[in-house]
């Protein structure tokens, strides 16, 4: 598996589990549950599955409604009940999510190798806002591209390619890197080249096709479209 550097012109990345960790949510978990950091996974892998299938049916609900709701149902699951101010409070910790430690540093070294950088992701624009601010990337994205804007979830393939429309290049050129591997099958199956950001070193699902690429850091990504 390998991308030809060459044929690259942007380099889009997903924000949650990619960028920012979810699990650092956990703190807002804090006395509510025994093991906050596992509990707040669950909380985004529930965001997320909710999302598949709001694209699915053609609901539009917003990325921070969606976790919203995700932790309603995960506390309510385990007999916790907390008032809907309580819930919106405990949400906001996704606009402060704790970013990986070679978030900026990787995004650095694309940017002084001359590529153009964006975020590609579900989350609502205020979302993206906040993630560029706490990952201090702002000198180095271009653009953030929600799917707010766009009207579906990934991987509805509308998404990545109104991304390549918004960034003015043939989508094939457009290198997507992303922590979940159904973010790499849609935007793969749109037309994109596909980097799994496997931080957890799982194995890749028996599903459709495989990435172009894996890597297990920032750093790797980096080594692989910059020939380090």
């Amino acid at each position: 598996m390998s991308i030809d550097s060459d044929q690259v012109g942007v380099v889009t990345f997903d924000s949650f589990s990619t960028l920012v960790d979810p699990r650092s949510a956990g703190r807002v978990l804090t006395g509510y549950v025994d093991d906050p950091a596992a509990v707040a996974a669950e909380w985004h892998s529930l965001a997320v599955q909710f999302a598949t299938v709001a694209a699915h049916v053609g609901a539009n609900p917003t990325y921070y409604d969606l976790h919203r709701d995700a932790l309603a149902y995960l506390l309510e699951a385990r007999g916790i009940s907390v008032s809907e101010a309580a819930l919106e409070d405990m949400t906001d910790v996704y606009h402060d999510l704790s970013p990986f430690d070679d978030v900026r540093p990787g995004l650095a070294s694309l940017s002084s190798a001359g590529y153009r950088i964006a975020v590609l992701s579900n989350g609502n624009p205020a979302m993206l806002e906040s993630l560029v601010e706490t990952t201090n990337t702002d000198e180095f994205v271009e653009a953030t591209i929600s799917a707010a804007t766009v009207g579906t979830f990934k991987p509805d393939p509308g998404l990545y390619e109104s991304a390549a429309d918004s960034l003015g290049v043939p989508i094939e050129r457009v290198v997507h890197v992303g922590a979940g591997w159904g973010d790499i099958v849609g935007c793969t199956n749109a037309g994109m080249r596909g980097v799994w950001l496997n931080r957890a070193g799982a194995p890749w699902p028996r599903f459709d096709g495989e990435p172009d690429a894996v890597a297990d850091s920032m750093p790797e990504v980096v080594a692989l479209l910059t020939d380090d």
